[in-house]
């Protein structure tokens, strides 16, 4: 329809009605009025006769409690939040007598902030375009603190400007100014109405009113008298089209609400310290303690590795006998070794060795130590091959000559920094000579696994341990066979000592791959425990960040206030407390990794323990504690979304 008979505002029995405990307060009693585009009105009236309240509803600020709100025909009262505030940010602008300038913020970003809610281009420069048309071209990069009372005033009015508004209501405008910058905002207002903008006004001050063409009297909530001061010719510019939607986050608003945080944390630097160090230690406390835990997870198969992991142990079991368990224990011989290694297709290498503690004795220094009697396939099997020297030969084993492989705790012990290589020892009162020196293999379960001397298996059986069974056998295995190997060497085991597949538990046969799977389990079952708790001041870390959250959105009520004013929907404020919490918590976690890696270099440096910060631990530390700020941040931002623009305005 055309503009003719649509008028810009109409408002038909508009009524507010406040609850005061069990009494209700009338403040407007079924007001009637039009208003027609390009307009100058003021409002008058007494504080406490309805005149701002009439204005807030006028300008979508509050709603009343019954009747009838149209802009251009289209009732706005069935308008939801997105449309409100696209009206807000579109038709309307506003000019407050307490200026509502955002302290933070130069003049020129306070002008440009409407821009990001109704996404206009080119904000800065339209901002500085604006200043300058009010005579502040020299006071762009000016805080309002910075600024006289007029020129806070005239960044107000460049503010409602930067939309292009069709109307703009000033509430009070010249109320904390002197006379002479109360006629210099009153001109700048006359001058917008003569380009087309309607204006309305609402001021209690007489002189003032004198400036519009219209002026309408209120009393006790209703209008006592409307009277125009000369003919009005109704503006010919077309009525804006109103959009119905407007729910979508731009990425100039993300942008926004990420630098409003930054900005927020850099104001109160002590006060974020604090609340983000709940954040720091539990982020540094799950960062080290996946650290230690992955690194003795890897250090542990390291050590089983070490082993063999294709690796089968045949050891002797006991069997039963008249229902008595253990009274008769199956040896294992060198045939049957022999026999075992016949089946090459299972069998890659077998090696039987036999054990045994002995004193050994250098100069004037001795030990006691694990003496293991082994074949030189022993060497390539374990992962033994010697670090300094050699190992023995077959030859060495099948004459039971009298050499032996150290391990270093053993050099530690008896030889200190001194080269053990071609060195006597005495073992048992008989004399070795050492030819090699094992590779280091740490701790392998109560065990020092270096603290042994290997010996080939003729001379163990026959010189110092005395024994023609073999203590174990360790096979190894050809590649994907384990499971056939195993069934492979019970069975023969059984079939050469003539027993029932009943006895099975005449031999026990140890799969150290199996091993290796239960006990890389439990750590990391004990590594994610560890972390479990840890995350627990995470979570301790959060609620402080509620806490926080919710004093920032007391302390910044009036800015909410504003930003719904000139545009932001619901969900624009609550993001932008979102992503507050979210910086807030995301930057403690950066620094909760960056100390945890710390902690965790120290814990390896000074205390000797493995320490191993995984990749997807840090992201994992820093996506939780991320997911904290969300969480713990969802309530003070869902608070603030739902406060009404002019509650939130009123604010102390």
């Amino acid at each position: 329809m055309s503009k003719e008979n649509k008028p810009l505002l109409v408002i038909k029995n508009i009524t507010k009605i406040y609850d005061i405990g069990d009494t209700e307060l009338e403040i407007l009693k079924g007001i009637n009025l039009t208003i027609e585009e390009g307009e100058f009105v003021a409002i008058m009236g007494h504080s406490g006769s309805g005149k701002s309240t009439l204005m807030h509803i006028l300008g979508l600020l509050d709603r009343p409690s019954d009747g009838i709100y149209e802009i251009y025909g289209q009732n706005v009262l069935k308008f939801d939040d997105n449309q409100t505030a696209f009206l807000r940010s579109k038709i309307i602008g506003f000019v407050f007598q307490q200026y509502n300038l955002l302290n933070k913020m130069t003049a020129c970003d306070n002008v440009a902030l409407p821009l990001i809610y109704s996404g206009g281009k080119n904000r800065l420069e339209k901002a500085k375009q604006l200043l300058t048309d009010v005579g502040l071209d020299d006071r762009l990069e000016h805080k309002p603190n910075q600024l006289s009372g007029g020129q806070q005033q005239r960044v107000a009015i460049a503010r409602a400007l930067v939309n292009s508004p069709k109307i703009i209501f000033a509430d009070e405008p010249t109320g904390n100014l002197a006379s002479t910058q109360s006629n210099e905002i009153m001109q700048i207002l006359t001058d917008l109405n003569k380009k087309g903008i309607s204006v309305i006004l609402v001021t209690h001050e007489a002189d003032i009113a004198q400036w519009a063409n219209r002026i309408i009297t209120i009393k006790d909530g209703q209008i006592i008298s409307d009277t125009r001061k000369n003919d009005f010719v109704k503006a010919t510019s077309s009525p804006l089209k109103i959009k119905k939607d407007s729910s979508r986050l731009s990425m100039m608003e993300f942008s926004e609400n990420f630098f409003s945080a930054i900005r927020a944390i850099l104001a109160n630097k002590t006060r974020s310290i604090l609340t983000m160090l709940g954040i720091i230690i539990g982020v540094a406390s799950i960062i080290s303690m996946l650290a230690l835990g992955n690194g003795a997870q890897q250090s542990l198969e390291k050590q089983i590795k070490s082993m063999g992991t294709n690796l089968l142990y045949l050891m002797p079991g006991r069997i039963s006998v008249g229902g008595v368990s253990g009274d008769v224990v199956r040896r294992i011989t060198l045939e049957d070794v022999n026999a075992l290694a016949e089946n090459t297709e299972l069998v890659k290498n077998i090696d039987p060795n036999v054990s045994g503690n002995a004193q050994v004795v250098y100069g004037n220094k001795n030990t006691s130590t694990n003496i293991t009697g082994v074949t030189p396939v022993y060497q390539y099997m374990q992962s033994s091959v010697p670090e300094y020297g050699r190992f023995f030969t077959n030859t060495e084993n099948n004459n039971a000559a009298k050499v032996c492989v150290i391990g270093a705790t053993v050099v530690k012990n008896i030889f200190g920094n001194e080269n053990p290589i071609g060195k006597y020892i005495k073992i048992n009162r008989k004399q070795f000579r050492i030819i090699g020196i094992l590779p280091v293999k740490g701790a392998q379960g109560p065990r020092d696994g270096d603290d042994k001397i290997v010996v080939p298996l003729n001379t163990a059986m026959k010189r110092l341990i005395g024994t023609k069974y073999i203590s174990s056998v360790s096979v190894e295995v050809q590649d994907g066979k384990i499971d056939e190997t195993q069934a492979y060497l019970l069975s023969t085991m059984l079939a050469r000592n003539k027993l029932n597949a009943d006895k099975a538990d005449a031999f026990r046969i140890r799969n150290m791959s199996d091993m290796i799977k239960m006990l890389s389990s439990t750590t990391k079952t004990m590594t994610m425990l560890l972390g479990a708790v840890a995350g627990i001041s995470l979570i301790v870390g959060g609620i402080g960040i509620m806490n926080i959250m919710l004093v920032s959105v007391t302390e910044r009520t009036r800015e909410i206030g504003l930003r719904k004013a000139i545009g932001a929907t619901k969900i624009a404020v609550l993001l932008q407390f979102l992503i507050e919490s979210s910086v807030l918590s995301l930057l403690g976690g950066i620094f909760g990794v960056i100390l945890g890696v710390l902690i965790s270099l120290a814990v390896s440096k000074f205390a000797g323990w493995a320490a191993f910060v995984s990749g997807s631990s840090v992201v994992l530390a820093v996506t939780f504690s991320a997911g904290v700020g969300i969480v713990f941040g969802l309530w003070p931002a869902k608070k603030a979304s739902e406060l009404s623009p002019i509650e939130a305005l009123r604010s102390d």
